[in-house]
């Protein structure tokens, strides 16, 4: 953890205020305070954290407004960095960027905060019905399992020793109700101490969760979303940026994602964003059902917003919030999808308190260390093995809102060095209503050969060989596409036509998908039922165009149009493409005899 001074009853430390600039406070007589610590600023008590000392004198970020503070007012500290509560507790839980409770502070202010307002991030006399997993005298290790709540009826949540404390048992707690202030086991450590182990744990945001070895990130987290799931897929542990311009879907392919993602634990960041956007989250994921369970979506979920009219230094600090309470679950050996919207205006956040702070601006006015600080970010997911023996992992998926739509611009440029699965939004397809407007063309995924393996074991043996003849029709159809835009399509000849029919099937019949209706979850087997229908077309009316059958004949039939309406039907439907495969073989084999009966009568 981040060295403070220990706070106590009797701590006398204390600061003054010399300098107010926005959020950045400089302060005097603060020798005996610590990088990092929080401390109370101000007769309102506004909570910051020391972000640069230089002997008696510091800096300190507010993670509030300032306005009305008078220079001279007093510094206090806490005697802790900038960390939150982890517990029973979480699950459904909406916080602001520093962890404090919004709907708690609804409750207790309403609509309007009190400048210096402190809540408890979990309420420490909530009981919780604890069942113990190990009884006294047994030895335990860091990051042990000791106990279980049922926290919601879609979260076993597992208690696990705190990383610091190990030894023996010496109390163990029934089962029985336990507040999430109260303490559930003691051990005696190797210098035979005493230590309490809370049912309820404190973490530096700013500093990763430690586990025992890191995997390979060999197994696919399935999105059901066709074409990140059959042409960019991402792995359990994995990172990806979805990089877009205004309009084009950034948000909502995230709400998808977090919505519909074989994920067991969801950590939605909204960071900088609009806040009609958060207010729509808010609404939206306690009605919807986990498509797995049938129950509501927020029985799994944890929300965190700092929206754009929100202090700007807690903008900063709000994904370090959502990525320890993701490390936290994945110690107890879950997948968990954190989901930051957008990282460009955390990027933003950065700019500002860089300015204020008076450093040397490199690029477009971002600080020099914004590449390192998004490295720190992306660098935490991982799909490792817990300290107490699990398999569990983090996947990052930042939003990019690069101005104009520009990916040369530094916080999409920076992303992609950090980042293995990039899911370019494209203006041109949003524009013409095509959903999700992901680029086949910008888009990449490092991840598709080592999950390669899973899909192939699990879902179907030509994955690979399906996506790789997806991927390269689409490629070809772009080089086509030129050449019509040119001379037009009728000087084609009809090979070229037919990579361009199938190049329309796969776009509108296969990586289209409406965000809501029966299309908004399709399993990956759905999917590449579907694609190897299109690609079973092409292969078969390839062999047709080289016997000289026109393209038109090909093509001329409901039976081809009707592969773009296959996406409407249930993935258990099986019977459905059975019927529609049937019934295009009939038409190509009609079509390939009349050919042949046209030759034999010529001959």
């Amino acid at each position: 953890m981040d060295s403070a001074p220990n706070k106590t009853s009797t701590d006398s430390r204390t600061g003054f205020v010399s300098m107010i600039n926005g959020p950045v406070i400089h302060a005097t007589g603060m020798r005996d305070f610590g990088m990092r610590e929080m401390v109370h600023v101000g007769d309102m008590r506004l909570l910051g954290e020391i972000i640069r000392m230089d002997g008696d004198e510091a800096t300190i970020q507010v993670y509030e407004e300032t306005q009305g503070m008078r220079l001279g007012e007093r510094i206090e500290g806490s005697g802790e960095a900038l960390s939150v509560s982890l517990g029973p507790g979480l699950i459904g839980g909406f916080f602001d960027g520093i962890g404090r409770p919004l709907g708690a502070l609804l409750e207790k202010e309403g609509m309007y905060i009190t400048p210096g307002i402190e809540a408890p991030m979990i309420s420490p006399d909530r009981l919780w019905d604890v069942t113990p997993v190990v009884a006294a005298g047994e030895m335990i290790s860091s990051g042990a399992l000791l106990g279980t709540v049922q926290e919601t009826a879609l979260m076993l949540h597992r208690i696990i020793c705190p990383p610091d404390i190990e030894g023996e048992v010496v109390w163990m707690t029934p089962a029985t109700k336990v507040s999430s202030g109260g303490i559930i086991a003691k051990v005696r450590n190797a210098l035979g101490r005493i230590v309490e182990v809370p049912l309820t744990q404190r973490w530096p945001v700013r500093t990763s969760r430690p586990y025992r070895e890191r995997l390979l990130p060999n197994e696919p987290l399935v999105t059901g979303q066709r074409v990140i799931d059959g042409l960019f897929p991402i792995a359990k542990g994995g990172t990806a940026a979805i990089p877009g311009g205004f309009g084009t879907g950034k948000t909502v392919t995230q709400h998808q994602l977090a919505k519909w993602s074989e994920a067991q634990v969801v950590v939605y960041i909204g960071c900088g964003e609009r806040g009609n956007e958060m207010t729509d989250v808010l609404e939206q994921f306690p009605v919807l059902e986990d498509p797995r369970s049938g129950r509501p979506l927020m029985e799994r979920t944890i929300l965190i917003a700092n929206t754009s009219n929100m202090p700007v230094a807690a903008r900063e600090a709000s994904i370090y919030t959502g990525i320890t309470i993701a490390e936290y679950f994945r110690d107890m050996g879950y997948d968990v999808a954190l989901m930051a919207d957008s990282t460009s205006r955390w990027a933003e956040a950065l700019r500002e308190i860089s300015g204020r702070l008076e450093e040397i601006p490199a690029e477009e006015g971002f600080p020099a260390y914004l590449p390192s600080r998004l490295a720190e970010f992306y660098e935490r997911a991982g799909r490792v093995v817990t300290q107490c023996g699990e398999n569990g992992s983090v996947s990052i998926i930042g939003a990019v809102s690069p101005p104009g739509g520009d990916f040369t611009e530094p916080v999409t440029r920076h992303t992609k060095r950090f980042i293995r699965c990039f899911w370019g939004l494209d203006k041109n397809l949003a524009n013409a209503r095509h959903f999700p407007a992901i680029s086949w063309l910008e888009s990449y995924s490092e991840y598709a050969s080592e999950v390669e393996d899973w899909f192939q074991g699990n879902v179907d043996p030509k994955w690979g060989e399906l996506r790789e003849k997806a991927r390269a029709i689409l490629l070809e159809d772009e080089k086509i596409q030129q050449v019509i835009r040119l001379v037009g399509e009728d000087v084609l000849p009809d090979d070229q036509r037919l990579v361009n029919y199938t190049a329309f099937l796969v776009k509108n019949g296969y990586l289209q998908q409406a965000a809501f209706g029966s299309d908004s979850y399709s399993p990956p087997a759905k999917g590449f039922a579907i694609l190897d229908m299109i690609l079973h077309f092409y292969d078969r009316g390839l062999e047709l165009v080289r016997q000289g059958v026109p393209i038109s004949l090909i093509k001329g039939s409901d039976a081809v149009e009707d592969i773009t309406h296959l996406r409407e039907f249930s993935s258990e439907d099986k019977s459905s493409f059975e019927r529609a495969r049937k019934k295009l073989d009939n038409h190509l084999n009609r079509v390939g005899s009349e050919r042949t009966r046209e030759e034999g009568g010529i001959k």
